[in-house]
């Protein structure tokens, strides 16, 4: 008879299949060094978007095994399964990494997942700074634990040989490190050294190279000459200069065509940044973790940056340097901080390609920091903040993309959702997991629209993905919805089309895991209805299947479509007029000329599309303050009456506006009528109230008004879960009055954190409803 410890020691031999972030962060030598550990033979590989192991040997080591499997893997991981059975035994000595197996059977078996670009880990920053260590001052030191990953990766699986690093033929100091369990570059694909791997070269102001001279201090002299610099990185090129320099930045500012946005910046060490912005403990954590994003905090007083690096803005971006080139200019620049924005003229994608980069950048700076490792995908730097305490991804781009979603339930077929006009992003679906992209941008031109492509491609073949069905903004004249069309006919594909708020309700349902009704605040700058109307103040009752519409905010004209978005004073006239109170109120910014003619398109219906946004009101009150008539950039007039609501001090100021809810007939959407709110504001204006006492009052009122609407539709629904959604809902203000009311009247409250609320989230909540529409028709 078998006693337990008799069965712990029987040999048996078993597989076991991982499959998550497993490729790319040092998974195979923690499985190596697990099975020396606990005894064992056999192997392991990855095989397609997996790691496939057979180990072999006593029965209670394997259990150990598996056990250490799951709670012993790489910081950097994520397993989403494992499984495991038994296999016939071998009885061959030894524990060996294979090579890789990548055929397109497995692939069609599994979908692989890739680990986002890793900031560099600090034993790689302790022998960056090491004179006596061999990779001293070496700016592309990596290993197993950091570096590039996304933007390098041709296909999968991940191995040098599949990587833009293939050109780059080991030494034997590094081979050997490669090939050595217990060295943490232990197969780290990226692996260089100053002998064998990638070099920077400097140019100058034409773009020739500069010979005789260490790149590096070269560029670093450059900036510190107030001269702006170009530097290429992981997922494409920056431009930099001195954030203290008035001359350099207002120059920057010229040669990107970028007025007014605020310009993020970069410091090396976490205290720096401390000494630039106020950052609670959340946002400290985000500023330092892997992804190393842009993490947005409130400016602190007398700094010594220029006006021109955020203007009257009381936030500042910042974020930590994150690979071996950027530690070392911002060391070789005293610790200075750097303006580091993207390399490229506003509008248009960022670049990574070296001729592009000396066809765009070169006329913008005076030097170019380059080098010879390419860059496969271009991807910019990821947007945070810490809003409340909690996290919101203003843009999921570098360290954050392309980070899996588990669905919940198997998918039908794959799909392709295609996102957005701005703010671009696309989503895979496969099997049980969602794929987002990387942010995008704005697809009005044609270098934006050519990346998108070209991005799409990209993923569906290192993620193994051919898409069976294409999903699509409702609005047609999307550049991304004529993908979807031109796609479709290229590739005889099914298309479904999903209506902007319910997408966006949807990103967060998914999200959060959420599959029953909720009330779906949408609320945003615009968006097809599906009366064919511009939304974007909406209440949605919303299941991933569906969404009604019980309320909406008053529908006005937006006079001159598009143009009312960079002209803010034109929905100020609408409200204005629609209110009964006299368009004087804009004499301070508009001639009277402007004024009649605008007015006349409004009394005849001429180019102006009726609208119910929440985007469109914020821009109205932020020009009937006087706080931004006309806008630079998206949101901006929006961004400036938050920003002017923030400075308000007085009691008056948390008193909301008078407004109305009302239904036209019984049946019919709720309408939050805004006329008393606008006649009040007026009312103020003439008695000489402050425009942050306006501003905030206007933030109080539009929480308490939504509240409300949340509490009389909970009436007569029943439904007690409610979702913010939409652009609108970045602003903190608003979201922390809106938490507090919604709290107060025992609302469930959910809003996106780790994808954007903005349309950047947008085609994950597409993919969230075709999937749950393509189970219910299969």
């Amino acid at each position: 008879m078998n006693t337990p410890e008799v069965a712990s020691r029987a040999i048996e031999r078993r597989s076991f299949v991982v499959t998550g972030l497993v490729q790319g962060v040092g998974f195979r030598p923690f499985v190596q060094r697990l099975a020396q550990e606990f005894g064992l033979a056999g192997f392991v590989l990855n095989h397609a978007g997996e790691v496939h192991v057979e180990a072999e040997g006593a029965q209670g080591a394997l259990q150990r095994f598996e056990h250490a499997l799951l709670r012993r893997a790489p910081p950097l991981s994520e397993i989403a399964e494992l499984r495991s059975e038994a296999m016939v035994r071998d009885g061959r000595p030894g524990f060996a990494i294979v090579e890789s197996v990548g055929d397109s059977r497995a692939l069609s078996l599994s979908t692989p997942f890739v680990v986002p670009d890793i900031a560099t880990c600090e034993h790689c920053l302790s022998e960056l700074f090491d004179p006596e260590d061999r990779r001293f001052r070496y700016p592309f030191a990596n290993c197993t634990d950091c570096g590039p990953r996304l933007t390098i990766i041709e296909s999968a699986p991940y191995d040098r040989v599949r990587t833009t690093m293939r050109g780059f033929e080991l030494c034997a100091a590094c081979l050997a490190e490669y090939r050595d369990p217990n060295n943490r570059r232990f197969h780290a694909e990226p692996i260089a050294c100053p002998a064998c791997g990638p070099q920077l070269e400097l140019l100058d102001e034409s773009g020739r190279p500069i010979a005789g001279e260490d790149p590096l201090l070269g560029a670093a002299q450059a900036l510190l000459e107030q001269q702006i610099v170009a530097i290429k990185g992981i997922g494409g090129f920056h431009l930099a200069c001195l954030a203290s320099s008035e001359q350099a930045t207002r120059r920057l500012r010229t040669h990107k065509g970028r007025d007014e946005k605020p310009f993020a910046l970069m410091v090396s060490e976490l205290s720096q940044a401390l000494e630039l912005c106020e950052l609670d403990p959340l946002a400290q954590a985000l500023l330092s973790s892997p992804a190393r994003p842009i993490v947005l905090g409130p400016r602190r007083t007398g700094l010594s940056v220029s006006h021109a690096v955020a203007g009257h803005s009381p936030l500042l971006g910042v974020m930590l340097a994150y690979t071996p080139v950027q530690h070392l200019l911002c060391q070789a620049v005293g610790g200075a901080p750097l303006v580091m924005t993207s390399g490229n003229a506003s509008h248009e994608p960022i670049a990574f390609e070296e001729g592009d980069a000396r066809a765009r950048l070169v006329p913008m700076s005076h030097r170019t920091l380059t080098h010879n490792r390419p860059i496969e995908l271009r991807c910019d730097d990821s947007v945070v903040r810490s809003q409340g305490g909690s996290l919101a991804t203003l843009r999921r781009a570098r360290g954050l993309a392309p980070r899996p979603l588990a669905l919940g339930r198997r998918l039908r077929r794959p799909i392709l959702a295609l996102g957005g006009h701005d703010n671009a992003s696309f989503a895979l679906g496969r099997a049980e997991h969602a794929l987002v992209s990387h942010h995008l941008g704005d697809l009005s031109n044609a270098q934006a629209l050519h990346a998108y492509r070209a991005a799409i491609a990209h993923y569906e073949k290192l993620f193994s993905v051919e898409p069976e069905l294409l999903v699509h903004d409702l609005h047609p004249d999307y550049a991304s919805t004529q993908v979807a069309f031109e796609l479709a006919r290229e590739r005889g594909l099914e298309l479904m089309a999903v209506q902007h708020h319910h997408a966006h309700v949807a990103s967060c349902l998914l999200e959060h895991g959420l599959s029953e009704a909720v009330l779906g605040l949408a609320c945003d700058g615009s968006g097809l209805g599906t009366d064919g109307s511009i939304w974007g103040g909406e209440l949605l009752r919303c299941d991933r299947l569906g969404a009604e519409r019980l309320a909406h905010f008053r529908v006005l004209p937006m006079p001159g479509g598009e143009r009312a978005v960079h002209e803010p004073w034109r929905m100020a006239l609408a409200h204005l007029l629609d209110a009964g109170a006299p368009p004087s109120a804009l004499a301070y910014a508009v001639d009277a000329r402007a004024l009649r003619v605008v007015s006349r398109m409004i009394e005849r219906g001429f180019n102006c599309p009726p609208t119910s946004s929440v985007g469109r009101l914020f821009d109205a009150v932020s020009a009937l303050c006087g706080v931004r008539p006309n806008a630079s950039y998206e949101g901006q007039a929006a961004i400036e009456l938050e920003w002017a609501a923030m400075r308000a001090t007085d009691a008056a100021s948390l008193v909301p506006y008078p407004y109305r809810l009302a239904r036209s007939v019984g049946t019919a959407p709720v309408e939050v009528d805004t006329r008393p709110l606008i006649r009040e504001i007026v009312s103020d204006l003439a008695k000489g109230v402050a425009s942050a006492s306006i501003a905030r009052r206007f933030h109080v009122s539009l929480a308490a008004a939504l509240c409300e609407l949340c509490c009389l539709l909970r009436a007569e629904t029943g439904l007690t879960r409610v979702v913010l959604a939409g652009g609108v809902f970045a602003n903190t203000l608003l979201v922390h009055d809106l938490e507090q009311r919604l709290g107060q009247a025992d609302f469930a409250l959910y809003r996106a954190h780790a994808y954007p609320i903005g349309d950047g989230g947008l085609s994950l909540g597409q993919l969230a409803i075709a999937a749950a529409r393509d189970r219910q028709e299969s």
